[in-house]
């Protein structure tokens, strides 16, 4: 579908064409959420609080690094986080898998791994979020459980919902799959607790940039570098996300002249692809990074990057989170609703 992706934000004669699927699509979606809200569906509430970090649209937002920011803050405030996350890709034939930094991202997905190495905190990966969600309440002492993605998993109840959007492309050209890249209509943002926009944030956002922080190499991320190291040169960037071109504006910002090579979202490397015929620096994601680590050479780094929301979401999401009334095991809900 990835060549689908250059019709969805803009309106065009595919698009217009892909409408009666995405009426379809949208059938579809009501129908799922309704029998939610009926409770001919079921939901699991678990016995400590959940928050989803979700987007309404297909592509990369910025969710896992506001994730490890999440789970930075609600560690400071005393709390034990435990993540759960869907392991998109992963090729593991047992689910949940308990991920750490030394875990094949090929089994269990590149994201998991990358919030494993970067959050300190447990990170358990399946389908089934609420099953995973489970084992680290009862296997790793956890108080209280952060979703990577997941706003669309609708099987785990939540107590705090968070959408991130992307600044520079929105909601592309506002249509849902396939004729656009919106998961659910826009209208959704409307019960989630904090929208978060990667970028510069309208009426009733808050903003959050990526800040970059240092280079890493990639065969031994213990080896960094400043911003600044290869201001004025010519790298090869890859970037295997969800949106390549924020990626290379981040190098030019640091005066670095990117060769582009975009890749498919958790693309699967191989060593040839980080093969050049000359000697200039291979500059790529974090998350690109996970997955290259085993066969990267010297010349291979990454760009380590923070994620720095508006100070009044963390005053926001703890405010909420001490509102909340204690409860008591898992258990069973109807409805949708975030409460």
């Amino acid at each position: 579908m990835s060549w689908l992706q250059t019709y969805w934000y803009r309106k065009s004669l595919i698009s217009f064409a892909l409408l009666p699927l995405s009426w379809f699509y949208l059938l579809l979606s009501a129908l799922r959420r309704n029998l939610y809200h009926s409770g001919i569906l079921r939901r699991t509430r678990l016995s400590v609080p959940v928050v989803v970090v979700g987007n309404i649209t297909v592509g990369g937002t910025g969710k896992t690094p506001l994730v490890i920011w999440l789970t930075k803050l609600l560690r400071r405030q005393g709390y034990k986080p435990g993540i759960v996350a869907r392991g998109y890709r992963g090729r593991s034939k047992q689910w949940p898998v308990y991920v750490t930094a030394q875990s094949d991202p090929d089994q269990v997905g590149d994201e998991p791994v990358l919030l494993a190495r970067s959050s300190a905190c447990p990170v358990m990966a399946a389908p089934d979020r609420v099953l995973a969600a489970r084992k680290l309440v009862d296997e790793h002492d956890c108080n209280i459980i952060v979703s990577d993605d997941g706003l669309q998993h609708y099987a785990m109840a939540r107590d705090i919902e968070i959408a991130v959007i992307d600044g520079a492309r929105r909601f592309g050209n506002g249509y849902c799959l396939p004729a656009g890249p919106l998961r659910e209509p826009t209208t959704r943002l409307r019960r989630v607790h904090a929208r978060v926009t990667n970028g510069p944030p309208r009426t009733g956002e808050l903003g959050m940039r990526l800040q970059p922080l240092r280079f890493r190499s990639v065969k031994t991320p213990r080896s960094e570098r400043p911003t600044d190291a290869f201001a004025g040169e010519q790298v090869h960037a890859l970037a295997g996300i969800g949106n390549p071109s924020r990626f290379f504006q981040q190098l030019r910002e640091l005066d670095i002249d990117p060769i582009e090579r975009a890749l498919p979202d958790h693309y699967r490397y191989q060593s040839q692809d980080i093969e050049f015929a000359d000697d200039a620096p291979v500059i790529m994601t974090e998350k690109d990074a996970v997955k290259c680590q085993s066969f990267a050479d010297q010349r291979c780094w990454y760009l380590e990057v923070e994620a720095q929301p508006d100070p009044a979401l963390a005053e926001k999401i703890l405010r909420l989170l001490k509102e909340m009334k204690p409860r008591g095991g898992d258990k069973t809900v109807t409805g949708i609703g975030n409460s």
